[in-house]
């Protein structure tokens, strides 16, 4: 069930790898492609990594969509579609770094601390 519930984590991570894949940036095409494998870590600090990778993403397509709409508006092409479709790529880029607020995957993630020594501390 965890996986359905990350499969906008993956999804995400595939278009972005396509994007940078279009630019010929094939180092950020395997990073991003390999950060989902950090999901098998289960601890906060490789959620978190992920998730500033999602935003980070995010703000990627916002800066494609700026720059495809001012091409576009310079050559006087049509850009409402455009930045209709890349600005929803970039909100469910964004709300897939979300998804770790919900509770089956906080409970995934974010492990109680365990006390180092529990005799210790009953006696």
């Amino acid at each position: 069930m965890n996986f359905i519930r990350l499969l906008p984590v993956f999804l995400s991570a595939l278009l972005l790898a396509a994007h940078f894949l279009r630019d010929g940036q094939m180092a950020l095409v395997l990073a991003i492609l390999a950060a989902p494998f950090l999901l098998f870590i289960r601890r906060p600090w490789a959620v978190r990594l992920l998730q500033i990778g999602l935003v980070v993403g995010g703000l990627e397509w916002l800066q494609t969509a700026y720059n495809l709409i001012q091409m576009r508006q310079l050559t006087g092409e049509a850009w409402g579609r455009l930045a209709s479709i890349l600005g929803a790529v970039a909100l469910f880029t964004f709300c897939s770094a979300l998804i770790f607020r919900l509770q089956p995957l906080r409970n995934r993630y974010h492990r109680p601390i365990k006390q180092e020594n529990q005799a210790f501390h009953e006696h």
